[in-house]
């Protein structure tokens, strides 16, 4: 049986800081997908979910067990809207084989439709307001309700209910003539 977040969170604060990795094991992935659907670069987002895990650990007395997810989530929220101000500069990966490759033993056109599509799919994101395209990630990719993404974002249900509706507006209009 899965313990809460809560238990979790004061088990550590408790003096089993070893017990931390069963809540950076629960949270990672998740933080991941949501910063790199936000800074579209997948070493990027692997550093801000490490960042944020750590600062997590760093504060965690300031935390409230029963609010852990929320929290933590904002530190990471916090940390893209940081990364996404702070970047003027373009990198370029030297390997660009990352989230929207196909495995191996798939179909070399299918591969290559993919990672098509998924490039064109990530410059649209890009492309709309990052209060949009956050809560486009949340609802659509990551699969929160509306009362999860209004704790996590500190907003209204109907607020996150409209960017989440112009989010598809504009990203059908950014896709209609690219698929």
């Amino acid at each position: 049986m899965e313990s809460s977040d809560a238990e979790d969170v004061r088990r550590v604060l408790r003096g089993d800081a070893a017990h931390y990795e069963v809540l950076v094991r629960r949270y990672q992935e998740p933080l991941y997908r949501h910063a790199f659907g936000m800074v579209g670069d997948p070493d990027a987002a692997a550093d801000l979910v490490q960042d944020s895990l750590v600062k997590a650990y760093t504060r965690l007395a300031t935390c409230d067990p029963d609010r852990f997810a929320a929290w933590l989530f904002r530190i990471l929220r916090n940390r893209c809207k940081d990364y996404l101000k702070s970047r003027r500069r373009r990198d370029v990966p030297l390997v660009d084989d990352g989230p929207h490759a196909a495995p191996a033993a798939d179909d070399p056109v299918r591969t290559l439709e993919r990672t098509e599509m998924g490039k064109v799919v990530a410059d649209a994101l890009a492309r709309i307001p990052e209060s949009q395209r956050e809560a486009f990630l949340l609802k659509h990719v990551e699969g929160r309700s509306y009362e999860e993404m209004a704790e996590m974002l500190n907003a209204g249900i109907s607020a996150l209910k409209m960017r989440v509706m112009r989010a598809r507006e504009a990203l059908q209009d950014l896709l209609k003539d690219r698929i």
